[in-house]
């Protein structure tokens, strides 16, 4: 854990130029703006975030991202803008260049470009539940749309014999336990601990609860239907 009492932390998007379902996914407009735009203008308002990089192998994008506030220090190389390449690969390499150019960090913020509905709040209480819990890292949830205990895998033939575990059958989902899932919004490490691959420490993270309605993830048209209605919504005076 950083032993300084103002611990530094860089935000970073990472955003590159290729996506299989969604072609140019990061530069479609949604409620005016390019999708990126909206995660640029939320780090930047956050008052914990010292400074905010692009990560990017796209010319075009690098440049939408300087247009909006972000930093593009560095291009990011082709190994690691392919679909093979890891998160953690793309963040260690954007905290070894930051590194060699003389700037250390003591977190990282990632802020996943297609989650246009998180908001500068999001990110600042995050990052105070983070020093508050003296944590190695915190990551954004959300409460499930449906119990996991009503989903499971079909067998070829579609039967639904064995869908159900022992004792949910019949059961309510008000009877089941609250559940969480990932929504990609904030990801925030230790930056030490990364780089010395000791970084994924589960038992040294915490979650941060966001509610559903900022927690959509772009990943399909439907997605950019969806977050374009509660952009609006948030941007567009009332009537």
């Amino acid at each position: 854990m950083p032993d300084s009492d103002h611990p530094r932390f860089v935000g970073l998007i990472p955003a590159r130029g290729g996506s299989k379902r969604l072609p140019r996914k990061n530069l479609l407009p949604i409620a005016g703006k390019p999708l990126l735009a909206w995660t640029i203008e939320a780090g930047l308002a956050a008052t914990h975030i010292d400074r905010l990089i692009l990560s990017t192998d796209d010319d075009e994008i690098a440049s939408v991202g300087r247009a909006h506030g972000a930093d593009v220090p560095f291009k990011r190389p082709a190994e690691l803008a392919d679909d093979d390449a890891t998160g953690l690969d793309v963040v260690c390499h954007a905290l070894r260049s930051l590194d060699a150019a003389g700037e250390r960090y003591d977190y990282v913020v990632v802020l996943q470009p297609t989650s246009p509905l998180r908001t500068a709040h999001d990110i600042d209480a995050a990052i105070a539940l983070l020093l508050d819990r003296h944590a190695h890292s915190v990551t954004s949830v959300c409460r499930t749309d449906h119990p996991p205990e009503w989903s499971n895998t079909l067998p070829a033939d579609g039967s639904m014999r064995d869908f159900f575990r022992p004792g949910v059958r019949g059961g309510r989902s008000q009877d089941l336990p609250t559940s969480y899932r990932l929504n990609g919004a904030i990801y925030i490490h230790d930056c030490a601990a990364l780089l010395g691959n000791d970084g994924a420490k589960d038992d040294a993270g915490y979650a941060y609860v966001m509610p559903r309605e900022r927690s959509i993830d772009i990943d399909e048209a439907i997605d950019l239907d969806i977050a374009e209605l509660f952009l609006r919504r948030r941007t567009e005076p009332a009537r």
